[in-house]
């Protein structure tokens, strides 16, 4: 992967490929960004760098058969681990190994991509990934091996703060103290739920959200789309790419995501004082607890993105907005019942809904009470 091909992000490549021309490669890195920020693409590519001796800060004038190892992402001397579970072809203990033709789809199609993207390439959205303490007997076993071309090993853990304490406790030794010329990159989105031992192992570079004008310039340039489109999807697209394309692809689980929270607010809003109201609320639940557990904790990140900006534009803070909604819902009207007096509320309800959500609580129950409480929040004067 060329460093050219990833958007933005210029002070980070010419920090990573000048440590690399200098020969200060840190043997254990974090990189945190949120999604569509391009951590994954450049750990790639950044690994390519390092494996195939390039220069110039760019994968072009190194070893030519190695980079072409890796347009296939087939070095042997690469190593990826990530968030797997069982499904129809892996039945137990499943391992990155067993998903590699996936991954590099994934990586091929949507370089970008989310967790919940390569849930579904694998069909396991009903259930929750995690890098286990089989994937971790793995990274151990590959890294104690010799490099295949005699240079760098490079270990890519995207996602890493889908390790459980198991596998973090497995590989703590060797992060802390690697055999030699091997390199850890790990890969997260989320720094606070990485456990503070292997946090404090890695060097951490923390990866901004891409400027409007780099997505705006990159969908012209992919997709030859209006100028004019890519101004209004590049400003929807918050600084994630992969929303962007999401949305020109009419891709976006957006759509059905906002179908849902229109009900779910006009339902809270009749609730009040109207018992018949509380069915609507109650099937509405149970439509949603029929998805998998991915998509309900998606759809709640989903909510609380909206009410923020409802918060937003009720402050009147019209340029940090950028959901634009797709149905008759009108945001405008909606945000007066978002204010200083219950977003902390809302907030906290919906994050302690996806907690107990990712902890398999019963998700009828969970998003029965979420409802119920919702009701009287938004009635908070």
């Amino acid at each position: 992967m060329l460093f050219s091909e990833i958007l933005g992000q210029e002070h980070i490549k010419n920090h990573l490929t000048k440590s690399a021309d200098f020969g200060r490669v840190p043997h254990a890195q974090l990189f945190v960004g949120p999604e569509g920020s391009g951590t994954l693409p450049m750990a790639i590519a950044y690994a390519q760098y390092l494996l195939c001796k390039n220069t110039n800060g760019e994968n072009s004038e190194g070893n030519e058969a190695c980079n072409l190892k890796f347009k296939n992402l087939s070095h042997p001397d690469l190593h990826f681990a990530f968030p797997v579970a069982t499904n129809d072809k892996v039945k137990s203990h499943p391992v990155s190994n067993h998903f590699m033709e996936e991954w590099r789809q994934l990586i091929k199609d949507q370089p970008y991509g989310n967790l919940f993207d390569w849930y579904r390439i694998l069909g396991i959205d009903n259930k929750q990934g995690q890098i286990g303490v089989d994937e971790a007997q793995d990274i151990v076993k590959a890294l104690a091996l010799k490099s295949y071309e005699g240079g760098y090993k490079v270990m890519l853990i995207w996602m890493a703060e889908k390790m459980n304490t198991s596998a973090a406790n497995k590989l703590l030794k060797l992060i802390e103290e690697p055999p030699n010329k091997t390199i850890f990159v790990l890969i997260a989105e989320d720094e606070e739920q990485i456990i503070n031992t292997i946090k404090s192992r890695c060097q951490v570079l923390h990866f901004p959200p891409l400027a409007e004008d780099v997505i705006k310039d990159a969908l012209i340039k992919n997709y030859q789309i209006p100028e004019s489109d890519a101004v209004k999807i590049a400003h929807q697209a918050n600084g994630n790419y992969n929303k962007a394309c999401d949305v020109v692809y009419s891709d976006s689980e957006d759509t059905q995501f906002e179908e849902w929270f229109v009900f779910w607010i006009r339902s809270a809003f009749k609730a009040k004082g109207n018992k018949s109201a509380i069915h609507d609320l109650i099937s509405w639940s149970e439509t949603i607890a029929k998805t998998g557990r991915e998509t309900q904790k998606q759809f709640l990140s989903f909510c609380l993105d909206f009410f923020r900006q409802a918060l937003l534009l009720n402050y009147n803070a019209d340029d940090l907005v950028f959901i634009e909604p797709k149905t008759s819902f009108k945001l405008e009207n909606f945000a007066p019942f978002v204010h200083g007096n219950n977003i902390m509320e809302i907030s906290n309800e919906l994050q302690d809904a996806i907690y107990h959500i990712e902890r398999n609580g019963n998700s009828k129950i969970i998003l029965t009470d979420l409802s119920i409480k919702l009701t009287r929040l938004l009635h908070k004067k």
